[in-house]
């Protein structure tokens, strides 16, 4: 089969050349920047005139035909990359949800009572202990997928979770679940951000949101799953086992299976993955070096750490994500407590906490998939967080105690809203942040300071909803409006910066490169001439 496109790859995977098959050279032109990875309608070389070298296609049948079956090979590779990829990470996800946010559904369940000595202090910092190495190993756990290959370290991550959750059944004081809290965080720090970090290895920017989205609605689907085999176990009589035990159990146990099958049958890397032909291998690569997202070799370049953790924009982005993660901990932590507060047992509340999940799944999806059609990150993730002051400030105005259908309905209304803000804005800000980075060494640093900074509110999340303020609770209500209204301020500052800033590279550089122009991000970055943000 002939090949659709042509690619500048490495020498290590030119091996067995066809005759039809070439590598397009660089060429100078007076911007600097060449067209690479893209069949031209002109020809290249030195002094090539730019407008010739385009990479539209010609405007022939021939022209049309090449760009009929190109596209068709598009759909036919994503159709593929999709099945082997999104699965894993879905179901990666869904387990250290699960894993993750167990905790609030033992609490009911007994666990409170049997562990942690019936203290609410002892549960929050029980919270507090995954969060602690969460934070501190993100950005290493992250840069553990650049430095190695990412299905060994995600599969190696994933086990160290699991295994850590299932023993949290077998726990009988709190300096046990302490432990085990602590090594389900170093496990998930080898995840969460290194899964999206691998997906930008695979797909392009166009393509990025809405993978990363399907991913993480495996956070939303989680807490609905939870909130069933939670009310399943509660159903359970005469087991030999407290509930609390079993749940842990259950929960855990599957994770195990997960993380080898990971380390077995995860796609590695594009240039060197046996999972493509030689032809879908030449047309995913066009694909990224059309972005410059190509970098053949393992291991991390420690300029682009430098330039992450020296760039203002880094910490700015990652205090919003700290915002919303508020909101998320919150919905994590305490969900089914604040609709027990409703008045319901503590088995039906864990049943009502089904429906928020499955709408956020549903709203996070479409919007998604909006922001990957229009490339528009920082407008989609304020009105994400819209939702989530709109959310919190029924739960804080609409009284929660000898209430009205219509105050009964306002506040699980709002309870819909603060989950869907707390899951949505994950793969929008992912994504958004992946796109803004140069090399795949500042990306992959970039994603782990979103949780080194980001998660770092949701150490107060676990301290915010005591037993004797609710089923009110004020004071978590208060603190999440204020912490969503900051978010939204700074992600509406950073897309007007960003729109500023790329009008002004037009100007300075008299217009966007060509599509596919070979940029000099290796060594410059997001400041490489011709790079541009997505707003």
């Amino acid at each position: 089969m002939a090949r659709h496109v042509s690619v500048q790859q490495p020498n290590s995977i030119m091996e067995e050349k066809t005759p039809d098959e070439h590598i397009d050279r660089e060429t100078d032109n007076e911007t600097g920047l060449a067209p690479t990875g893209t069949r031209l309608t002109g020809t290249t070389g030195v002094g090539t005139d730019v407008e010739k070298a385009s990479t539209k296609y010609a405007s022939s049948e021939t022209g049309m035909v090449f760009r009929d079956e190109n596209k068709k090979a598009e759909r036919k590779l994503l159709a593929k990359l999709d099945i082997a990829i999104l699965p894993f990470a879905v179901l990666l996800y869904l387990s250290a949800y699960l894993d993750r946010g167990n905790l609030a559904n033992a609490r009911l369940q007994g666990l409170q009572a049997s562990v942690l000595e019936g203290k609410d202090s002892n549960y929050s910092i029980a919270l507090t202990m995954f969060y602690i190495t969460y934070i501190v190993c993100s950005i290493p756990g992250t840069l553990l997928a650049k430095q190695f290959l990412p299905s060994r370290s995600i599969a190696a991550g994933a086990m160290i979770w699991s295994i850590a959750a299932t023993c949290q059944a077998a726990t009988y004081n709190r300096a046990g679940l302490y432990t085990c809290r602590l090594f389900v965080g170093i496990g998930e720090s080898m995840f969460g951000q290194a899964m999206g970090l691998h997906l930008s290895f695979w797909y392009t920017k166009a393509d990025l949101a809405k993978r990363i989205g399907l991913f993480i609605s495996a956070g939303a689907l989680s807490g609905a799953f939870a909130g069933l085999i939670s009310f399943g176990v509660s159903s359970i009589r005469g087991a030999p086992l407290p509930q609390w035990r079993i749940l842990f159990l259950i929960e855990g146990c599957p994770s195990v299976i997960l993380a080898i099958c990971v380390f077995l049958f995860l796609p590695s890397r594009p240039e060197t993955s046996r999972y493509l032909n030689e032809d879908e291998r030449t047309l995913c690569l066009t694909r990224l070096n059309s972005e410059n997202n190509v970098e053949t070799e393992l291991g991390i370049e420690w300029g682009g750490v430098k330039r992450c953790l020296t760039d203002w924009k880094t910490y700015a982005v990652s205090v919003a994500y700290s915002c919303f993660n508020l909101g998320l901990g919150s919905v994590s932590g305490f969900l089914p407590t604040i609709i027990k507060g409703f008045g319901y047992s503590n088995a039906k509340a864990q049943l009502f906490t089904v429906p928020p999940y499955a709408v956020a799944l549903v709203f996070m999806l479409l919007l998604t998939s909006f922001s990957d059609h229009k490339q528009t990150r920082g407008l989609p993730v304020a009105s994400v967080f819209i939702l989530g002051i709109i959310g919190w400030s029924v739960l804080l105005t609409v009284p929660a105690t000898n209430i009205s259908q219509t105050q009964y309905s306002a506040r699980y209304f709002a309870c819909i809203l603060i989950v869907t803000a707390g899951y949505t804005n994950i793969p929008l800000m992912m994504s958004w942040q992946s796109g803004c980075t140069g090399s795949q060494s500042q990306r992959a640093a970039s994603l782990g300071m979103l949780n080194t900074l980001g998660q770092c509110l949701s150490l107060a999340a676990a301290f915010l909803f005591p037993s004797h303020e609710g089923p009110q609770f004020r004071k978590g209500s208060i603190v999440n409006i204020t912490f969503q209204a900051l978010g939204l301020v700074i992600v509406l500052c950073m897309t007007a910066w960003y729109r500023w800033e790329n009008k002004r590279r037009d100007r300075v550089e008299g217009g966007r490169p060509v599509k596919g122009a070979v940029l000099n991000v290796r060594e410059e970055y997001d400041l490489a001439p011709g790079f541009r943000y997505v707003p």
